[in-house]
């Protein structure tokens, strides 16, 4: 059994964190467990992501991937398919102009 694991019951589990974790909800239900098998010659790519002590971090878009135009009867709403600097390309989101444009402000300059 794992030292940082121990069960209420059969179904509800409680998780030991350290004090630099203690943000994170430390109960959760066995539904939410998955079957792990160990094979050693697949490894998880370890990134560099900046966390602040309450468990947040910053993303910044780094490249448009796609662009889309949406014409309504007023206006034309420009789209853009935008990766992210903490996520792979199928993790990139839709995002308007205007929206990119007021957030994140040098964007479009570094494009």
């Amino acid at each position: 059994m794992d030292p940082f694991l121990y069960s209420f019951d059969d179904y509800i589990w409680y998780l030991r964190t350290v004090n630099k974790l203690r943000a994170i909800f430390p109960i959760f239900h066995v539904s939410q467990l998955k079957k792990c098998l160990h094979v050693p010659e697949e490894r998880v790519e370890v990134r560099d992501i900046k966390l602040k002590s309450d468990l947040l971090y910053e993303e910044k878009p780094v490249a448009v991937v796609d662009r889309k135009e949406r014409v309504t009867r007023n206006r034309v709403v420009k789209f853009y398919k935008v990766l992210w600097c903490n996520h792979g390309e199928e993790d990139a989101t839709w995002e308007t102009e205007d929206y990119l444009k007021e957030v994140y402000k040098t964007f479009f300059e570094n494009q």
